[in-house]
C-alpha cells in the first residue's frame, strides 16, 4: 500500500522541477503555476455565494424591525415616550404602511420577546441543523465541494422566495428555517472550495476575497431596504432571492470542482481538465496517478460521517477541534448578536445597519493586507478582548447622561454607544475573518471541509443566543450587550490550545498532519 505521505510526480509542466514532487502540495503548486486570471475569476465566482449568504443572514434586521410610530390622538396621554401597549389602538398610527415589516404586518408589536425573536431563532437553528446534517457532504464522494454549494444556494434562496409568501409568523419562522438549514454549508464550501483551487502563497488572500464579497452582500442590504422604503417587507426578500437563480446557473457551467478533492477521491480525468483549466501553463503530461492517496478517506467512502470519525480518533484533532469551536461560540455570539441589537441604540436603522456592514469592510481589508503577516493565535484573542472590552462599554453608557466638556461641547452618550459598538464589531469581524483561515490551516484536505463546518456550527450556535439576548436586552443592557462581552473576551482565552500556523504548508492526509504534530512536539522537548 502507498505511503500517503509520499507521492510519485503527478504532472510535468513546460518549466521542469527540480526535484520530484513529494506531496500532494507540491504538485498542485508546481502544476499551476503562478496565480493567474484563471484562478481569480474562479475564485471570484465562488466567492460570490458570500454576497448572497449575508443578505440571508442580516435580512431579518430590516424586515423584522421593530418600525417608528407617532400619536394621532394628539388630547389623550399618549406621546412617544409612552409605551405603545398600554394605549388605545386608535390613538396611535405607524409611520410607514403597517407591512413595511413583520411586526407591523402581523400585529406583533406587544408580543413577547421570545415570538418577535422566533424567525431570526429559526434562521439560525436551521444554519445549526442543517450543519450537523450536511457537514460531511462535501467531503464525501457523493456530492463534493461544488454541487454542494450549489444545491445549499438553491435551497436558500428558494426558501427565501417562498418566505415572502408567507402569511403568519408560524409559517415565516418555518420557512426561515428551512432557509438557514439550506445556508448551513454556503459560506463553508465556498471557503474552502475558493482556496482549494489557488496555491499556498494565494491561499490566504483568498479566502479574505470571499469575506470581502460577504461585506458588500451586508453593505447591499441598507440600500436595497431603503429603496424599499414604504414598500412591503416582502419585496426585500424577492429582491435579495431572485439573483441567486442566475448565478447558481452560471456556477454550475463555468465553476470547477477543487482538485485536491478530485484528485483524493481518485477521479483522473476530471483532476487533469481542472488543472488545466487554472493553471498559468498551456501543456502537462499524465506520469504516473497513484491509487491511494488519503487511505482512512478512501476506506470509508460508503460512511457519510466518515470525516468526523477520523476526526474524532485523533486526540491531537479533537483538542484542535474543541479549542476552535469554544472560540467560534463566542465570536459568532456577538457576531450576529451586534447587527440585531442595533435597533436599541436609537439611532437611524438604515444607519446603524450601514455603519455595521461598512465595519466589515475595514475589516475585511485589513485581513486581505496583514494575514501574511500576522500570528493567527494573537491576532484572535487581541481582537476578541477589544471586542469585549469594546461591547461592555455599551453596556455601561446606556445608562449614562449625555457628558459635558470644558470647551461647553455636550457628548451624547448615544454617540459614544455607537462608535464603541462599531469598534466591538469592526473586531469581532476580524476575529471572525483570521479564525476561519486559521481553521482551514489547522486541519488537512480529507476532513478540512467537514472541521470547517464543525466550527461554524459553532459560530451559528452562538448566533441561536443572540436574538433572544437582543430581545431581553431591551429593558436591561446587561442580559446583551454585557453577555456579549464577557463571552467572547473568556472563549477567546482558548486559542492557547492551539498551535501556530502562520507561514506552515497544510497537509492532505491525517497521517502527514499527525507527522508534523510529533514533529513539533519533539522539537518543543528538545528546547526544554
Amino acid at each position: 500500500m502507498a505511503d500517503p505521505g509520499t507521492i510519485d510526480p503527478l504532472l510535468s509542466g513546460e518549466t521542469p522541477a527540480t526535484a520530484p514532487a513529494s506531496s500532494l502540495e507540491e504538485i498542485i503548486e508546481r502544476s499551476i503555476g503562478d496565480f493567474g486570471w484563471a484562478q481569480l475569476l474562479q475564485a471570484s465566482l465562488v466567492s460570490l455565494a458570500w454576497a448572497f449568504d449575508a443578505q440571508q443572514t442580516f435580512i431579518s434586521v430590516v424586515t423584522d424591525a421593530n418600525p417608528t410610530w407617532h400619536c394621532t390622538d394628539h388630547h389623550s396621554s399618549c406621546n412617544s415616550a409612552t409605551d405603545m401597549c398600554q394605549l388605545p389602538r386608535g390613538s396611535w398610527d405607524w409611520d410607514m404602511p403597517a407591512d413595511a415589516s413583520v411586526v407591523s404586518d402581523w400585529s406583533l408589536e406587544c408580543a413577547s420577546s421570545v415570538i418577535r425573536g422566533l424567525p431570526a431563532s429559526c434562521f439560525f437553528l436551521g444554519c445549526l441543523v442543517g450543519g450537523l446534517v450536511l457537514a460531511t457532504l462535501a467531503d464525501s464522494s457523493a456530492l463534493g465541494r461544488k454541487n454542494m454549494l450549489l444545491l445549499s444556494c438553491l435551497l436558500m434562496s428558494l426558501a427565501g422566495l417562498f418566505t415572502a409568501a408567507s402569511t403568519n409568523i408560524w409559517m415565516y419562522s418555518a420557512l426561515r428555517f428551512v432557509g438557514g438549514f439550506g445556508r448551513a454549508t454556503v459560506g463553508t464550501c465556498a471557503l474552502v472550495l475558493s482556496t482549494e483551487l489557488v496555491g499556498k502563497r494565494r491561499r490566504a488572500q483568498v479566502g479574505i476575497l470571499s469575506f470581502l464579497f460577504f461585506t458588500f452582500g451586508f453593505l447591499s442590504l441598507p440600500a436595497i431596504a431603503y429603496m424599499n422604503r414604504g414598500s412591503s417587507w416582502r419585496s426585500i426578500y424577492l429582491w435579495t432571492c431572485i439573483p441567486t437563480i442566475p448565478y447558481c446557473i452560471l456556477f454550475h457551467f463555468l465553476a470547477r470542482e477543487s482538485p485536491r478533492w478530485l484528485f483524493l477521491q481518485g477521479h483522473k480525468e476530471k483532476f487533469m481538465a481542472t488543472i488545466k483549466s487554472i493553471a498559468s501553463h498551456s501543456s502537462f503530461t499524465l506520469r504516473n496517478f497513484p491509487e491511494t492517496v488519503c487511505i482512512e478517506h478512501d476506506s470509508s467512502n460508503g460512511d457519510l460521517f466518515s470525516a468526523i470519525k477520523i476526526l474524532l480518533d485523533k486526540k491531537w484533532a479533537i483538542r484542535r477541534l474543541l479549542a476552535v469551536m469554544v472560540v467560534g461560540f463566542g465570536i459568532g455570539m456577538v457576531y450576529y448578536g451586534m447587527p440585531l441589537g442595533v435597533g436599541t441604540l436609537g439611532f437611524n436603522l438604515y444607519l446603524n445597519v450601514t455603519l455595521n456592514a461598512l465595519s466589515e469592510l475595514p475589516a475585511s481589508l485589513a485581513s486581505f493586507f496583514l494575514i501574511g503577516k500576522i500570528n493567527r493565535k494573537g491576532s484572535i484573542f487581541g481582537f476578541c478582548i477589544l471586542s469585549g472590552v469594546c461591547s461592555v462599554m455599551c453596556c455601561v453608557l446606556m445608562n449614562m447622561p449625555s457628558m459635558s466638556i470644558e470647551s461647553g461641547w455636550t457628548i451624547s452618550t448615544g454617540v459614544l454607544q455607537i462608535g464603541a459598538e462599531t469598534v466591538s464589531f469592526f473586531s469581532v469581524c476580524t476575529a471572525f475573518n483570521v479564525l476561519l483561515i486559521y481553521t482551514l490551516e489547522l486541519f488537512p484536505t480529507c476532513v478540512r471541509n467537514s472541521a470547517m463546518s464543525m466550527v461554524r456550527q459553532a459560530i451559528v450556535l452562538g448566533g441561536v443566543f443572540s436574538p433572544v439576548l437582543v430581545a431581553a436586552g431591551r429593558r436591561n443592557g446587561v442580559l446583551s450587550y454585557g453577555v456579549f462581552g464577557v463571552t467572547i473576551a473568556f472563549c477567546g482565552l482558548f486559542v492557547a490550545f492551539l498551535p501556530e500556523t502562520k507561514g506552515s504548508s497544510i497537509c492532505d492526509t491525517m497521517d502527514e498532519e499527525e507527522h508534523k504534530v510529533l514533529e513539533t512536539e519533539t522539537s518543543d522537548c528538545g528546547n526544554c
